[in-house]
This record gives C-alpha cells, sequence and structure tokens, in this order.
C-alpha cells in the first residue's frame, strides 16, 4: 500500500505562484510513475503533469511554460513529487490530486488540496 500527503494548496491572484508537494510513504519502492491531477466543480478530473521513475514528464497543453513537474527520490525515506506552478490563472482553480501508479500498474490517490486563483 502506498499513502499520499498533498500540501502547498490555498488562494492567490492571477499571475502569482504556489508550490505543491505530495509525500508518498508505504511500499513506496512499488512506486513506477507520479503525477497531479486537478478537478475544477462539475469539471472532469484531468491530468496536469506526470513523471515516471526514469524521468519522463508530461504536461498538458494548458499548463505548458507555466507548471514544473519534479520529483525527489531521497528524501527521509519517501518519495515527494512537488508541483511548481507560476503565472497563475483563474482557470487554474481546482482542487488538485496527487497520484502513484505502482509496478502492477495500481494506482493510489491522496486527498487533494484545493488552489484558488482569484482575477
Amino acid at each position: 500500500q502506498v499513502q499520499l500527503v498533498e500540501s502547498g494548496g490555498g488562494l492567490v491572484q492571477a499571475g502569482g505562484s504556489l508550490r505543491l508537494s505530495c509525500a508518498a510513504s508505504g511500499s513506496i519502492f512499488s512506486i513506477n510513475d507520479m503525477g497531479w491531477y486537478r478537478q475544477a466543480p462539475g469539471m472532469q478530473r484531468e491530468l496536469v503533469a506526470s513523471i515516471t521513475r526514469g524521468g519522463y514528464i508530461n504536461y498538458v497543453d494548458s499548463v505548458k511554460g507555466r507548471f514544473t513537474i519534479s520529483r525527489d527520490n531521497a528524501k527521509d525515506n519517501a518519495k515527494t513529487v512537488y508541483l511548481q506552478m507560476s503565472s497563475l490563472k483563474p482557470e487554474d482553480t481546482a482542487d488538485y490530486f496527487c497520484k502513484a501508479t505502482d509496478w502492477r500498474r495500481r494506482d493510489y490517490w491522496g486527498q487533494g488540496t484545493q488552489v484558488t486563483i482569484s482575477s
């Protein structure tokens, strides 16, 4: 089992920045891919950014050039993934969720952190 805990959400003005963190614990040796998803009210959850064990990174087009995903595999025996968000827009407002996928392709989700961008 893998447990994920997100932090770093909040309220910022448009143009501002936030850094989200997701700390994984438990069977972290089994984790391959990690990523960030978001879900706005009334919308489907969408992939924002993902990073594989090997470091391959993927972004949704709407955040390219503004968001950066990174991964720390060596901190306190836990895998931590970050999402640095800059030039934030009101349309980035959503609940942001961390996801980890293990070698058996099982998905684990965090509880989510709220991001609100005011115009």
